[in-house]
């Protein structure tokens, strides 16, 4: 197992208004891995937490960052400032067979506005999913997400 990152301590940074990605880790040292997003998928341990195929977020010339939804701050009992022990390794990207509509579902999930999306009619729902899925690029997907997110979450 080729871990990114192995048993150190990262800051959990609080960005308001950044919808799933509110509370994330910033993951150093990942500038360099190349995949678009919803390819790159980590699983190992937040503190005593486990987590198992998590979306890293690719960022333009940067490092990869990574949500950390209330499930996560919850059982580690941490939040903004807080150091936690983070160890990661990213998952087989021949393995992921996850198509481009279950990622989008997990961004919800993660972001805690899945079941608000299901409770749209399916055709809002079918209208949301194609205006994502139509972007160029993957920090334009990136951005539409994060949009419909918070959209989502001002009408809960």
């Amino acid at each position: 197992m080729d871990y990114i990152i192995h048993n150190e301590k990262l800051v959990i940074q609080y960005i308001p208004g950044n919808g799933a990605w509110t509370y994330q880790l910033i993951i150093p040292s990942t500038k360099d891995i190349k995949g678009k997003w919803g390819d790159l998928k980590v699983s190992g341990n937040i503190d005593n937490f486990e987590i198992k195929n998590k979306n890293l977020g690719p960022m333009k010339n940067a490092d990869k960052k990574m949500a950390l939804n209330s499930e996560i701050r919850n059982s580690i009992g941490k939040g903004a400032g807080d150091f936690v022990n983070v160890t990661l390794y990213l998952e087989d990207q021949n393995e992921q067979k996850i198509n481009e509509n279950e990622m989008i579902f997990q961004c919800f999930k993660d972001a805690e506005v899945f079941n608000h999306f299901k409770q749209l009619k399916v055709e809002e729902q079918n209208e949301i999913i194609k205006n994502i899925n139509a972007v160029a690029t993957e920090n334009q997907k990136a951005e539409k997400i994060i949009k419909i997110i918070e959209k989502l979450e001002k009408q809960m």
